[in-house]
């Protein structure tokens, strides 16, 4: 039987959890220091917000395929675990309809719901995050802090595009300001749930990334890219093409940091 951990008033384990909260406290900020950046810029925002949303699209997708699935791939015992991919998209599925059906009732823009399923999408990653970058610090708290930095780098310019969103689907810039904020702000919560039950979590968490990539692939194939889709100049097609690809690309390129 595994050990237990420490109790929690233990040197060691107040440093880690110390370290936890600045780390994703750090994170946290970093995020909303990104939307801030493109708060102050509103004619650039209100330009380019279709092509924060492709560039979204492809950061969805790029960490679905690159980062959660191989990961949880390496950790699942059983096939039927996919079935959690299914359970993030069918429930993603069910609640966009929610929120659909809520709109069309108070004569709201249907694409509110867009930003709202951006919110939650953003806010399961982030919470897996937190509790990702949580069990590294359990490993090495060196270990954890290079995690933390590689999780900032990918985070600035996600929480960019998703400001950006927020933007297209009819949100103020200081809503969206400050639900951007909260959203990212779950990481702080995922990091300070995997502390207090790394014990018994470890177990779980390749399933946490089956569903979140599930949550992923619905947002970014059900929701963005139809936005997209929309547009009908071919050259600006294409543009909003390469905006998609270098989102993926980017995702790609933040595997060498990991």
């Amino acid at each position: 039987m595994r050990q237990m951990p420490a109790p929690f008033y233990g040197v060691s384990n107040m440093n880690t959890f110390l370290s936890i909260l600045f780390a994703t406290g750090f994170i946290s900020l970093v995020s909303f220091s990104g939307a801030l950046f493109l708060f102050f810029q509103k004619h650039l925002v209100q330009r380019i917000s279709l092509f924060l949303l492709a560039f979204a699209a492809g950061s969805f997708m790029g960490a679905a395929f690159l980062h959660l699935l191989p990961e949880a791939v390496e950790q699942v015992e059983s096939a039927n675990s996919f079935l959690f991919i299914l359970l993030g998209f069918g429930l993603f599925f069910f609640i966009e309809n929610i929120f659909h059906w809520h709109h069309v009732r108070n004569d709201e823009p249907e694409h509110k719901s867009l930003g709202m399923l951006t919110l939650l999408g953003d806010g399961v990653h982030n919470f897996l995050d937190g509790m990702i970058i949580a069990a590294v610090f359990f490993v090495d708290i060196k270990l954890g802090f290079a995690a933390t930095l590689a999780v900032a780098l990918h985070e600035i310019p996600q929480e960019i595009a998703e400001f950006g969103v927020l933007i297209h689907a009819g949100y103020s810039r200081m809503r969206a300001l400050l639900f951007n904020f909260l959203s990212a702000s779950t990481v702080i919560a995922g990091g300070i749930l995997s502390f207090f039950l790394e014990a018994w979590l470890g177990q779980w968490i390749a399933l946490f990334m089956l569903f979140a990539a599930g949550v992923f692939i619905y947002v970014a194939a059900s929701d963005f890219v139809p936005e997209m889709r929309k547009e009908r100049s071919l050259s600006k097609s294409l543009a909003l093409l390469a905006t998609f690809a270098a989102g993926v690309l980017l995702m790609w390129l933040v595997l060498f940091l990991e």
